[in-house]
Order: C-alpha cells, then structure tokens, then sequence
C-alpha cells in the first residue's frame, strides 16, 4: 500500500490550486458519531466495516470529500495506520451503465504492477447490500500532484516538456497491454467501437437533454453517416485520459497514478489519442482547461501534431487514417457526457452542483466545435 500525510487526525488547511496533497482536500472534520455527507453512514459504523475487509486498516479517524469531480464521489480516509481513498457510486437515480466503480476496481487491479501506474487496490463492496447502500471501493492513497491548468503556469518550460512526455509515455504504454494477458479479455464488447459508443452517447445525450441541441442532432446523423469502417484495432482504452486524470510525483516530473477509469472499455486507441488532443483545441479562458490560443512553443508545449507523432513513434504506427472523424466523435462524446452532469445537477444528485450547472455553457461550445471540423476538416 502507498500513503502519505500525517495519521490522524488531520490538520484541515487551505487547498492549492494545483497540489493534491492532504491539505489540499476541502471538507468538514466529523466526530466519529458524525453522519458523513453523501454516504449516510457514521465514521464508526464504516470504519468498523472496512477494518474487517482490508487487512492492517486501522481505527477510522475523519473522512474528507474531495471538493473536485462531477462523477463519483470521493473521499479521504484517515486510520491509524495510513490513509485511503474511498470512491462510491453517486446517489439517486442513475442512467444505465454510468457510474461504473466496478469497473474502475476491476480495471486498476489487473493493471497493478505493470508499466501503466495505478494506486493498489484494497477493496470491493457491490451493491445494495453493503454498508452505504450502493457499490464502493478503497484504494490506497498517494501522496502526489495533479495539475488543473493544462498551461501547467507554475512550471518551467523544461518541466512542462518532461510532463507531457510523461502523459504521452503512460498513454502509448496503455494501449501496448495485452487485454487477454491482464484478464481483461472480456471487459469491453466486439465489434466497431465507434459505432457502439456513438450508439450510446447518442442514447445517453438524448435520455439526459433538458432541451435537444439542433447541432448536436447534426452531430449524432453526422457520425452515423461517415462511420469508418472497422479496422480491427482493439486495446484497453481509458475513456477520459486528460492532463487532471493524472498524478504526478511530489518531487519529479512523473506520473505515479492514472486515476478515474469509469470510461474504461475494450476498443479503438486512436479514440484516447483524439480526447486527450481536444485540448489543444479548447479555449484556455473560460473555464475549459484548453491550450487555445496560448504561445505553445514559448511555453515549453508540444504542438498536436508532435504529441501525435511522439505517440504514433512510440507505437510504432506510421499514420492516422480519419483523425477528422475521431476529433468530431470526441468532441461530441464529451459534450454527452456533460450534458448527463448537468441533468444530474437539475435532478439534485450531482456530486458537485454548482460546477455541473456551469458545464450547461460548454455543451454548444463542444458542439459547434465538432461541427466546424466536421464540414472543414481537422
């Protein structure tokens, strides 16, 4: 197990902007009588539950929410012997094979000790059954850094250089695992990934959309219309692999974690590739972590075509056959996924509400963005 910061109790302090240390976690300090927000359930009762599930757990002293993500809810664990982190499904009423923590355990756990880094797995706890009513699982806690502003503005241009270097070394590591060699050959369905993940995004924008968004309409005939054919490449994809779903070291330029595999599924690598370059596309102003309109070489930034190509080198390919199309998919996928975080803030289940009604105005910014690639082309 991995843990850092001072045992219990811990000494509650400002949050960084960028740090992810134990005195970045914003949250309320609880007696152990204390229902904790959002699990209903006392530091007690769940203290004494997971002392008999993980081995050498300790007595529970506090609990802290995470105050980022819009997924699942997040918490620190403080014991007497280390410290833990806690990941639960949301409450309320759910869309259908959203919020996957079981898939998320299942995923880190076959990758620990492999090239891909991954905090240990403690355990499980699936379904109604279990203490807090709904699926969780605790991982190990590390001591570490999570960067929020792709601009990386803290760091050096040599730094910036090293941690992009880093993302793009994690992610062409990823996509070399074998499924079948981790025992995760049956983790994700066959066929065309991106005709079945369009299927699902078009299924899950239109059961969440408050009001259908024209060019988002466009978007779902668009893709159906020119859906590559398969060319049969299949891999472990990450779903949502992006600057802030990653853990740096405290004191190096390397990534100790990849963190929130909720998306995570058998199918085409090109399509982590294509996410994680919409950033380079996005705005940096208002609010959408891009590196639009940023002096890219002065900071020290790869461009996109020499991100692809560090990527395309490391694995080794020689090119990519419509990017176009995997850009639009992406843009559009993450506009899907948004819209379902805003619907959870409008039904009262969001596990951070004010940040996910914000997310309303990114929605037709995304879109028309795919769009525009759409009719002139990445």
């Amino acid at each position: 197990m991995v843990s850092s910061g001072s045992l219990c109790p811990l000494k509650e302090a400002g949050a960084r902007a960028e740090v992810n240390h134990a005195v970045a976690f914003k949250g309320q300090a609880l007696t152990r009588y204390s229902m904790i927000n959002g699990l209903n359930i006392t530091i007690e009762a769940l203290g004494a539950d997971l002392a008999g599930r993980i081995e050498g757990f300790g007595r529970l002293c506090e609990v802290q929410k995470f105050g980022t993500g819009q997924s699942n809810p997040t918490y620190k664990l403080t014991t007497t012997t280390g410290a833990y982190v806690l990941r639960a499904k949301p409450e309320g009423k759910l869309l259908a094979s959203a919020h996957m923590v079981e898939r998320e355990f299942r995923v880190m756990q076959a990758l620990e000790g492999g090239p891909v880094p991954v905090p240990a797995m403690c355990c499980l706890v699936e379904g109604p059954g279990g203490p807090i009513g709904r699926s969780f699982f605790v991982m190990s806690y590390l001591d570490g850094r999570i960067f929020w502003d792709p601009a990386l503005p803290d760091a050096t241009p040599a730094q910036r250089g090293r941690i992009y270097d880093g993302m793009n070394r994690v992610l062409a590591d990823l996509h070399g695992v074998d499924p079948n060699v981790v025992g995760l050959g049956e983790f994700g369905k066959p066929g065309n990934y991106f005709l079945r993940q369009s299927t699902r995004w078009a299924s899950q924008y239109n059961a969440s959309a408050l009001t259908s968004d024209p060019v988002m309409l466009w978007l779902i005939d668009w893709i159906a219309e020119n859906m590559p054919p398969d060319d049969g490449s299949v891999g472990l994809v990450h779903g949502d692999f992006r600057l802030d779903n990653m853990m740096f070291g405290p004191d190096r330029d390397e990534v100790i974690a990849l963190l929130d595999w909720e998306l995570s599924t058998l199918g085409h690598p090109l399509a982590d590739l294509a996410y994680q370059c919409m950033q380079w596309r996005l705005p940096h102003q208002g609010g959408m972590r891009g590196l639009g309109g940023l002096d890219r070489a002065a900071l020290g930034l790869p461009t996109e075509s020499g991100y692809v190509a560090s990527y395309l080198t490391r694995r080794g390919l020689q090119q990519i056959e419509n990017w176009s199309f995997y850009l639009v998919f992406s843009f559009f996928r993450l506009a899907a996924i948004l819209e379902g975080v805003v619907r959870r803030a409008h039904d009262g289940n969001a596990s951070n509400p004010e940040t996910a009604r914000s997310y309303a105005k990114a929605i037709p910014v995304l879109a028309e963005m795919a769009q525009n690639i759409a009719r002139r082309g990445a």
